[in-house]
């Protein structure tokens, strides 16, 4: 990515890659990892499938917004064949950017009532 790049430049985000993100926003983890704290907290609506997971952490780590973690949590309690993942700032950025682009258009939704019960409208 070039240094010229801006956050909006990427969006929209796809949903698999947006959750990845948020995945990655509080902690490090996994790909295993990652999947489950997804599936979690979408309470199963979301399930990232192994190739759709491993495809996009290598594009976002192409495009610097996730990287590898340097170090384990606890090496000793953990297959050391894992590799951990972290957001970048960048990533930060981009899936702040995101978050609010999918506010406003929820925002949106919410003036023409398509989102009852919302307030604000």
């Amino acid at each position: 990515m070039s240094a010229e790049t801006q956050p909006k430049d990427l969006l929209p985000l796809s949903e698999p890659v947006f959750h990845i993100l948020l995945s990655l926003a509080d902690e490090e983890r996994h790909g295993y990892g990652i999947m489950r704290e997804v599936r979690d907290r979408t309470e199963g609506s979301i399930v990232l499938a192994p190739g759709t997971l491993y495809g996009a952490i290598k594009r976002l780590r192409a495009l610097g917004l996730i990287a590898e973690a340097a170090a384990r949590v606890d090496p000793e309690l953990d297959d050391e064949r894992r590799k951990y993942y972290r957001i970048t700032g960048l990533g930060e950025r981009v899936a702040a950017a995101e978050a609010a682009r999918v506010a406003a258009l929820a925002r949106q939704a919410v003036l023409k009532r398509l989102l009852p019960g919302w307030g604000g409208a």
